[in-house]
């Protein structure tokens, strides 16, 4: 039995259609005009127990209005959301019992505070049993090293030094559910790698179910196991991370280190198997589809223009595919709609 179900949910928002000038804003003021945006448009998924999934999609493709209604902040306008046997909007305080959330820069610790006496109250918020909060707040103090945070005021903490504790609390009470909106926003590159093993160890220890919102795609490269896409409201992807790699990952990126080039070599060079997406007077970036051709023929092909004096290749990697993606690449040159209708099927 899933842990979270979603069947046809739809939130709708009714906002006024603004008119410009004096006279409109008093027609506005007396009549407004209202006109309706459909944030989440009908989508449907399950999710287990202890999966690590990847909520992705542009901005304004309705991540953000899905959480809000999974935890219980928002009503949906039509559909139907269980998560862990409860409706959340019916059921907000049983469901909270149940979950943690991170959203953004919004801080759940108190402000003027020392971080421990935070955790504090949570513990009393929540009812967290003595041995169980000892044992969580020793493991999560040494996993994100929070030992020279913990008697700091929240105010005079960094951003990074704030998020790893926002993470600790929102674990603290061993949820079964967490959602993380945007965990790693504005974070340096050791503080992620430190949330990224601190959500995975936590996961494979409790079974912890984690849904994951982010922009920053190698989040989603390093933690999770399956991906729902989201475009314009409607699930365009629901899947294994891999497989999506997997069928959609088909092509291979080159950087080709360049010397005696006096001519653009994209301008000269037309090719159907392969493409130049970069180019400067050192360097060319390209990009082919393994199955098509080799890169032993595309440098004989460059090389009658330049002298190749090195080549670094690697595999398209997720946020390479979801540009591709975006722009209709794997339709040969359709657009956003028919990708959208056809390209990319739950497997």
């Amino acid at each position: 039995m899933p842990i979270i179900e979603v069947k046809n949910l739809v939130k709708q928002y009714k906002i006024i259609e603004k008119q410009d000038g004096l006279l409109g804003y008093f027609k506005n003021l007396i009549k407004p005009q209202y006109k309706k945006i459909i944030a989440v448009n009908n989508i449907n998924f399950e999710i287990k127990e202890g999966e690590l999934v990847g909520y992705i999609g542009e901005n304004g493709a309705g991540k953000s209005t899905t959480i809000k209604m999974l935890t219980g902040l928002l009503t949906p306008t039509s559909g139907k959301i269980v998560v862990n046997g409860l409706i959340p909007n019916e059921k907000r305080i049983q469901n909270n019992k149940n979950i943690g959330a991170v959203f953004g820069q919004k801080t759940q610790l108190w402000w003027d505070l020392p971080v421990i006496e935070s955790f504090r109250l949570i513990k009393k918020i929540f009812k967290i049993p003595e041995n169980e909060y000892r044992k969580n707040l020793k493991r999560f103090t040494e996993i994100l090293d929070l030992e020279d945070l913990l008697d700091k005021q929240v105010k005079n903490l960094s951003l990074g030094q704030k998020m790893r504790c926002e993470i600790a609390a929102t674990f603290l009470h061993n949820p079964k559910i967490v959602y993380l909106d945007e965990p790693t926003i504005g974070l340096d590159v050791f503080v992620k790698e430190n949330i990224r093993k601190f959500i995975k160890e936590i996961n494979k220890e409790k079974k912890t179910t984690v849904i994951l919102t982010t922009h920053d795609l190698k989040d989603i490269e390093d933690v999770c196991d399956r991906i729902i896409l989201l475009d314009r409201g409607q699930i365009i992807y629901d899947g294994e991370k891999q497989k999506f790699k997997d069928i959609y990952g088909k092509y291979t990126l080159a950087e080709i280190i360049v010397s005696s080039k006096n001519l653009s070599v994209k301008d000269k060079l037309q090719s159907n198997v392969f493409e130049i997406i970069e180019e400067n007077e050192k360097e060319m970036k390209i990009k082919f589809k393994h199955d098509e051709t080799t890169i032993v023929k595309i440098m004989n092909d460059i090389s009658e223009y330049c002298v190749i004096e090195d080549i670094h290749m690697r595999e398209s990697e997720l946020e390479d595919i979801l540009k591709e993606i975006y722009k209709g690449a794997y339709k040969n040159g359709a657009n956003n709609d028919s990708i959208r209708k056809n390209a990319i099927k739950k497997i």
